[in-house]
C-alpha cells in the first residue's frame, strides 16, 4: 500500500511539472531502461553493482518515466559481463542471492513495471557442469550438450568467431565451447531453465517472474557451424511455443547477429515478438532526414501487426553518442527522435545524463568494453555512496576513465537544472505518456519540402501528433503539405501558421492536431 501512494504522489507531482495528464497504466507504452547492473548501484560497498542496490534504485527509474527494465545476464560466469556461463542456474554472487533476485522482480512488479532478462545459453565455460562431465567422457549424460571436434570428445568445438578462449580484462583466460542446440535434451533443458524464471514457485501467479527475455546472438545457423542450421524451426520455436503455454503473456525480444538486418525473418520464422531497430538507430545518429525516412518507413511501417521494434541510441556494445557528439542540443535531438517516433523505446543506463564511453583497442580483451559500461553517474565529485567502480586500478580503462568531477554529467548536477540533458528526457518520456498517439500510434511521414527538417504524424485512433525536428544549427522554415484543420503546441513555442512553421536550431516542436 505505501508502495502505491508513493507512486500516485509522483504522478500527480510530474502532472503538476510537465502540465500532462499522464494515460493509465494499461494504455501506456513501454519504456524501457536497459542497465547494466554491475555498474548502476552499490549496496554493500564492494563496488559491485548489485541487485539489492538496483532496488533501492526503483524510485529513481520511476521518476525518470521508465516503465520496465532490461537486465544483462545473471547467471555465474567469470566474465565481468556474465556472457558465457558457469552455471546457468546460479546468479552471480556478486550480484546477490536468488532471494535477492526474487525481491527485486516482486518489488518491480508492485511498481507496476516489468523486468526483462538477457539469456545467451548458447555457449558454456569450462568450469560449467556439462563441459566437465562431458570432455573426454563418452559415457556422460551431457555428452551430447556440447559440440566437440573429435570423436572421442576430447577437443570441444570453437565458439563465436572461432575461438577456443577469451582473454579478460583481470588477465585470465575463459575456455568456452558451443553448446549442441540440435540435442532434444538442450531444448527439454532450456525450456525448464527459462520456465523457471517466468514462475520460480509454479503457483501461476507470475508475481515472482520475469517478463520476457532477450535472446543475445540469436541465430538460424549459429556461427555458421554446419552441425548447427535450421535453428529457428527446430530451437527457437518450440523453446518459445513451450515458454508461452507457461504464460502466454511474455515478451521475447531477440537480437539479431547481423545488425543490418531488420528482424522480419525473425518475426516470421523464429516466432520472436520483437527485435532491435539497428537501421533507425544508425539513421537517427546521421542527422540526416532521407536515411531518417527510409529507416523509419522499413523499421516501423513494415514492422509485421502485433510484433515490435526497439528503438535505441546506445547499448552495451555501442560507443557512447555523447562521445561522439559533444553537443548537448544535438544529443535532445537525437533523444526526440528516439522517444517520439513509434516502436519501443530503449534507453541504455546514463544515456539520459550523457555519459561518454568509447570502445579502445587496449591489448584485446573484454576489458576494451569497459568504456561502454562504466558506473553510473550519480554524484558531482564522480563518487560517493553506491558508485560501482568494480573496475577500480584494474587497466588503462580506469586510468583513462571517462568519470570526471564536476563536469556536468552526473544526476546530481542535472537534476534540479531545468534545461539538462535528463530533465529533456524526463519531459519527453512523460509528454509519450500522456498522449495514446505517442505511446501506441501509427508512424507515418509528413512531407514539408525542406531538406533539414524531419517531420513525422503519430495517430491512434482519433489523435494525431504531429513532430517536427529540425537537423541543422540554422533556423528552418519547412512547409507542411498537409492541411491541419488546428494546432495545440506539446513541446516549444512555435506556432504552426499557414502550413508553415519556424524553427530555431535544433528544435523539436510538437503539436496535438486535427
Amino acid at each position: 500500500m505505501k508502495n502505491s501512494i508513493l507512486f500516485l504522489l509522483f504522478l500527480t507531482v510530474n502532472v503538476a511539472v510537465y502540465g500532462q495528464k499522464v494515460l493509465p497504466i494499461s494504455k501506456r507504452g513501454e519504456v524501457i531502461y536497459h542497465v547494466f547492473q554491475r555498474s548502476f548501484y552499490d549496496s554493500n560497498g564492494d563496488l559491485q553493482g548489485d541487485l539489492n542496490g538496483l532496488r533501492q534504485k526503483l524510485g529513481y527509474l520511476q521518476d525518470l518515466g521508465i516503465t520496465s527494465i532490461l537486465l544483462l545476464p545473471l547467471y555465474d560466469a567469470d566474465c565481468y559481463h556474465n556472457y558465457f556461463a558457469n552455471d546457468f542456474e546460479k546468479i552471480d554472487a556478486e550480484f546477490g542471492t536468488t532471494s535477492d533476485y526474487l525481491a527485486l522482480v516482486k518489488e518491480i512488479h508492485k511498481r507496476g513495471m516489468k523486468i526483462y532478462l538477457d539469456m545467451e545459453t548458447q555457449y558454456v565455460t569450462e568450469k560449467h557442469l556439462w563441459w566437465k562431465d562431458a570432455v573426454g567422457n563418452l559415457k556422460s549424460p551431457y555428452s551430447d550438450y556440447i559440440l566437440f571436434d573429435d570423436e572421442a570428445h576430447k577437443t570441444p568445438a570453437t565458439m563465436v568467431f572461432g575461438l577456443r578462449e577469451l582473454p579478460s580484462y583481470d588477465g585470465s583466460f575463459i575456455k568456452v565451447t558451443t553448446v549442441n542446440l540440435k540435442s532434444k535434451k538442450v531444448l527439454d533443458y532450456n525450456t525448464k531453465l527459462f520456465s523457471y524464471f517466468i514462475d520460480p514457485n509454479k503457483d501461476g501467479q507470475f508475481d515472482d517472474g520475469a517478463d520476457g527475455f532477450r535472446l543475445d546472438h540469436a541465430m538460424d545457423n549459429l556461427d555458421f557451424k554446419p552441425q548447427l542450421t535450421n535453428l529457428f524451426a527446430d530451437f527457437w520455436v518450440p523453446l518459445i511455443t513451450n515458454l508461452k503455454k507457461v504464460n502466454p503473456k511474455i515478451k521475447i525480444i531477440a537480437e539479431q547477429s547481423d545488425w543490418k538486418d531488420y528482424g522480419f525473418t525473425y518475426f516470421e520464422k523464429a516466432k520472436v515478438d520483437r527485435m532491435f531497430g539497428f537501421g533507425l538507430q544508425e539513421a537517427i545518429l546521421s542527422f540526416d532526414k532521407q536515411q531518417l525516412i527510409n529507416k523509419a518507413d522499413t523499421t516501423l511501417r513494415l514492422c509485421p501487426t502485433g510484433k515490435g521494434q526497439l528503438i535505441f541510441i546506445e547499448n552495451h556494445d555501442m560507443d557512447r553518442f555523447a562521445t561522439m557528439e559533444k553537443n548537448v542540443e544535438k544529443q535532445k535531438v537525437a533523444a526526440a527522435i528516439q522517444l517520439l517516433i513509434g516502436g519501443i523505446p530503449s534507453i541504455y543506463y546514463g544515456q539520459e545524463i550523457g555519459m561518454k564511453g568509447k570502445n579502445n583497442l587496449y591489448p584485446k580483451t573484454d576489458g576494451n568494453n569497459i568504456p561502454l559500461r562504466e558506473a553510473f553517474e550519480w554524484y558531482a565529485s564522480g563518487e560517493g555512496k553506491g558508485t560501482a567502480f568494480w573496475y577500480k586500478n584494474s587497466g588503462a580503462w580506469w586510468t583513462n576513465t571517462n568519470i570526471k568531477p564536476n563536469d556536468g554529467i552526473s544526476l546530481e548536477e542535472q537534476k534540479n537544472d531545468p534545461h539538462s540533458l535528463f530533465n529533456y528526457y524526463k519531459q519527453l518520456i512523460y509528454l509519450r505518456q500522456s498522449h495514446a498517439a505517442l505511446s501506441n500510434g501509427q508512424y507515418g511521414t509528413i512531407e514539408n519540402g525542406n531538406r533539414n527538417v524531419f517531420s513525422f504524424l503519430r495517430t491512434y485512433k482519433n489523435n494525431k501528433v504531429l513532430v517536427a525536428v529540425n537537423l541543422s544549427d540554422v533556423v528552418q522554415k519547412p512547409v507542411f503539405q498537409q492541411d491541419f484543420k488546428s494546432s495545440t503546441v506539446l513541446l516549444g513555442k512555435s506556432q504552426i501558421i499557414e502550413k508553415t512553421v519556424n524553427l530555431k536550431p535544433y528544435e523539436v516542436a510538437v503539436w496535438e492536431v486535427e
